[in-house]
């Protein structure tokens, strides 16, 4: 069986991404290969678990992809690992919806069969950290809570508080602490850390937090701990299907979001994945069709629109009726203007006919499932597929009315569908990040609409 630990936190914002890095690192420094996983939507901090762990990090989520899917996916890229570590999303109870765990790293954690390691921001109490963890304790008696670690801890001496308090009121067990230190601090922006691959995090940061983390966690009792209900599975040894096109994958500064499962799927469906910069490139790859995913645009829209060769070349690709498919950022790349965090407003590839604007206090944050409401390049009619959004921007005017909408968008709350997913040629645009996990034959149809259009 996989030996797994899962890092819950009492909130966001407690620590779990500098314990779960401190400790892959720990691991990683006594020569265990350890497979890192993030429950929920998120693209940045499975990025810094690549960095810590050597290994690309994987996303769980409860409500996106299926049970059999999530616990597929864990045996698969945990094969060949030792260890498994799981960092949660939000509170440890925090999901898609108040009534329930839906959603969130409390039910992953019992569909995985893991131990729960809570981390607690003890900065600024003592005792009442044991109140805290009675009660995540007792909110939930399916759940196995095996221990705790505190976070921001001031030394030794309040350390000794925190586990006196825990002393016969809980059954979960102090683990250790990381003490209170501003070169601990990950960046943060807008939307969150600022990206692993914008950052220049030496070797040096993970190796030091990995040496805070020998020196005041219980690692050893940590992988004592550690257990799982599910079987490791090695990968499929059948050859991936011969190369039948080619899809040019935007990655650079400005765009980098993108599920290892959807580039995974398409390279299964016989896609060769080229990957190309829309700043730093001046003239496309030879592919088939393109895949703009999401990131900072915004961040980076002068560079964008100064780089006028790619900006035409992208627009030439798309007004030919090749494939385009564009998430989030990609969006607003596609747009005619592209507004910047100062407020100046950049041209942009113009194919969609909107500018873009930044509204820093208008965060849209939410599942979506979509069902396609005509053959688009991810599948027929009737497909359903499910994801996430998140982002500051809105359009400044929707797109006229003749360009077509192929999706018919539902939150995880319900209220009135909305028609979304524009239609222009061969692109396809939205704000929503899909998970191609959430239908399995999305791959194929990206391949497939790409091969169709080869030649047009």
């Amino acid at each position: 069986m996989i030996r797994s630990l899962v890092i819950g936190g009492v909130a966001s914002g407690v620590g779990k991404t500098t314990v779960t890095l401190g400790l892959l690192s720990a691991f990683r420094r006594r020569g265990l290969t350890v497979q890192p996983f993030k429950v929920g939507p998120d693209f940045i901090d499975p990025g810094f678990h690549r960095l810590a762990s050597g290994r690309p990090s994987r996303n769980l989520d409860a409500w996106m992809l299926s049970r059999g899917y999530c616990l597929e996916s864990m045996a698969r890229h945990a094969a060949e690992a030792d260890l498994v570590l799981v960092e949660g999303v939000m509170g440890l109870f925090d999901g898609a919806e108040g009534k329930s765990d839906e959603g969130s790293t409390a039910q992953m954690a019992k569909w995985l069969g893991g131990p729960v390691i809570l981390v607690v921001d003890a900065a600024k109490m003592a005792r009442s950290g044991a109140a805290i963890v009675l009660g995540f304790e007792r909110f939930d008696p399916d759940l196995h809570l095996a221990g705790v670690i505190f976070n921001q801890v001031a030394g030794e001496g309040h350390y000794r508080f925190l586990v006196d308090g825990l002393a016969g009121v809980t059954e979960a067990e102090p683990l250790g602490y990381l003490p209170r230190r501003d070169d601990f601090m990950l960046p943060e922006r807008h939307l969150g850390l600022v990206t692993a691959r914008e950052e220049t995090f030496s070797e040096s940061f993970f190796e030091k937090l990995g040496r805070a983390v020998e020196e005041t966690v219980n690692v050893d009792r940590l992988l004592a701990l550690a257990s799982s209900q599910v079987a490791p599975r090695p990968a499929p040894s059948s050859p991936r299907s011969p190369i039948r096109a080619r899809i040019g994958i935007a990655l650079d500064d400005a765009f980098q979001f993108y599920y290892p499962d959807n580039l995974e799927q398409l390279q299964a469906a016989g896609a060769e994945l080229v990957y190309w910069s829309p700043i730093h490139d001046h003239s496309l790859p030879k592919v088939d069709a393109l895949y703009l995913g999401g990131g900072y645009p915004e961040l980076h829209a002068a560079q964008l629109s100064a780089n006028g060769p790619m900006r035409l070349a992208v627009r030439d690709f798309a007004l030919s009726d090749h494939p385009v498919y564009a998430e989030c950022g990609g969006l607003m790349y596609l747009a005619t203007g592209l507004e910047d965090l100062e407020g100046r407003v950049h041209p942009m590839v113009g194919i969609v006919s909107t500018t873009i604007r930044m509204s820093p206090k208008r965060l849209t944050l939410r599942y979506v499932e979509v069902e396609l409401g005509e053959a688009t390049l991810l599948g027929s009619a009737g497909s359903v597929m499910r994801g996430h959004e998140f982002h500051y921007s809105r359009m400044e005017e929707e797109p006229p009315a003749e360009v077509r909408r192929a999706y018919r968008l539902r939150t995880r709350r319900g209220g009135e569908e909305q028609a979304e997913g524009y239609v222009l040629g061969g692109v396809l645009a939205s704000y929503v990040h899909l998970h191609f996990g959430s239908n399995p034959n999305a791959g194929q149809a990206f391949v497939d609409y790409s091969l169709g259009r080869i030649g047009a």
